[in-house]
This record gives C-alpha cells, sequence and structure tokens, in this order.
C-alpha cells in the first residue's frame, strides 16, 4: 500500500447487495454513533470489504490489541438481512479539516452510488451537558416525509441547530445524489463514553431498518456507563456549590455533533 495522498480507498472486492442501507457511526462526542456501529457489526456478523485512508486523519498511528501500529482509517463491511442489506461504516478518526471532510463524505457516497444505496443513516451525539438514564433520542432528515414519521418512532424531531463533521455532512452530500439521509441524535451529557445513549439510538434504528438485535452485550456496556455516571454526580456533590465539570463552550451549544 502506497502512502494516502488525501483520501486512498482499497476495495477488496465491492459486494453485491439488495436494497442497501449505510448506517455511520464514527467518533465523537460520547462516541455514541462508534459505540453503536461497532456493536452491529459484531451482531450482524459484518463481512469488511473496504478501508479508506486518508492524510487528513490525525497524525498517529493507532495501537493494536497484538502490539502492531496501524495507520488510522474508516472501514466499510457489509451484512446480508433478509430484504434489504446493510453497509456499516465506523472508523478511528473523522477528518481533521473542512476541505478534507468535505472530500471524505464525497468520497464515500461515491461508494454508496457504486452499491446502490438510497439511505443513509448517521448516529450522532446531542450533546446537553447533563446525565440522562433515559436519554432521548432527536432526529433530522433531508426528507420531509421521513421527518413527518419521526413521532410514531419515538424519535424527537430538531427544528434548529446544525449538525458538523461527518454524520452532517454525509447526509448532505448524499441528497445532491439523489440518496436519503437520516441522522440520529442519542441525548449525552458530552462528559463520557455513553453506551447508554448508544442503546438509545440503536433502538431506535432497528426499527426503522426493521432488524432484531440481541442487546445484552451492550446492556452491559450501558451499566458500566450508569455506575461512572454515579461515581461522577457522587464526586460532584463534593465539589463547591455552583461549580460545574469543565465543558468548552462549544459542547454546550445544543444539537449538533463534532
Amino acid at each position: 500500500m502506497s502512502l494516502p495522498q488525501k483520501i486512498t480507498v482499497e476495495v477488496s472486492q465491492l459486494p453485491k447487495l439488495k436494497n442497501p442501507r449505510l448506517v455511520c457511526g464514527l467518533p465523537g462526542s460520547g462516541y455514541v454513533g462508534k459505540l453503536a456501529v461497532d456493536y452491529l457489526i459484531d451482531e450482524l456478523k459484518g463481512i469488511q470489504f473496504a478501508n479508506i485512508f486518508s492524510s487528513s486523519f490525525p497524525p498517529q498511528v493507532m495501537i493494536q490489541s497484538d502490539g502492531t501500529t496501524d495507520l488510522m482509517k474508516n472501514t466499510l463491511y457489509y451484512c446480508k438481512y433478509k430484504t434489504n442489506d446493510i453497509v456499516l461504516l465506523t472508523g478511528d478518526a473523522q477528518p481533521v479539516s473542512p476541505e478534507s471532510e468535505y472530500a471524505m463524505a464525497e468520497e464515500i457516497t461515491k461508494i454508496c452510488e457504486k452499491l446502490g444505496v438510497e439511505t443513509i443513516y448517521t448516529l450522532a451525539a446531542y450533546i446537553t451537558g447533563t446525565f440522562s438514564k433515559t436519554p432521548k433520542v432527536y432526529g433530522t432528515s433531508t426528507s420531509l416525509q421521513v421527518v413527518n414519521e419521526f413521532s410514531k418512532q419515538g424519535v424527537f424531531t430538531m427544528n434548529s441547530g446544525s449538525i458538523t463533521g461527518m454524520n452532517g455532512l454525509l447526509i448532505g452530500v448524499g441528497k445532491t445524489k439523489g440518496i436519503t439521509g437520516i441522522c440520529l441524535l442519542g441525548e449525552t451529557s458530552g462528559y463520557v463514553v455513553d453506551a447508554i445513549a448508544s442503546k438509545a439510538v440503536l433502538e431506535i434504528l432497528s426499527k426503522m431498518l426493521g432488524i432484531k438485535l440481541d442487546m445484552t452485550s451492550l446492556n452491559k456496556k450501558a451499566q458500566d456507563t450508569e455506575k461512572l455516571i454515579r461515581t461522577i454526580e457522587e464526586q460532584m456533590g463534593q465539589r463547591p456549590p455552583g461549580e460545574q465539570l469543565p465543558m468548552s463552550q462549544q459542547d454546550k451549544k445544543l444539537g449538533y455533533i463534532s
């Protein structure tokens, strides 16, 4: 493999799929989307078919479980599932500049076109700055018809704000190619890796996709998140009145993912 100049896509073999949908979960606040998609890859036994390398990823390598290192990358998997197949996108990072994010979104949507993807789902975080044991799931879409169905599915419609990064650009760029885009955002504090929010998003997504999931392993991670939250809340109770955990001004804005 040559070093990535801007973006390099390595495809082992482009799969032939039936009415595929793309589900994207990249690292972001609370790791809400990434946890969810990594869980889907394991649960649905996803088959890897492509890696995407980019010189716009952070300048570092990832240490693997066997002690070796590898360049940062995004990875595509596919799963055969009854009438509609599923493509899953996970990764080590999002690009670090606006130009490279647009370029990456363009490259991924080109792959979607080749696969015949008609709908892109991006999974993200709705940052509140507070902890919730029963997080809400917010949503937006490039299709008004989809938005009108949100309330029936237990999704709270976003009517302001913005979605930055790949979670927003993928559905935006996809729209220009005739691909419907849906972003589901799990309510999270933004302080911790939040498996509770990931579970909430997956419960909604599974209904939209018409798939059944065994949530056992994710329930365990959600319980670990609850324990961590209790510990943090206890520590906050020992802080002087009015003092809160630090949060950047940017993360205080509602309704977006960076």
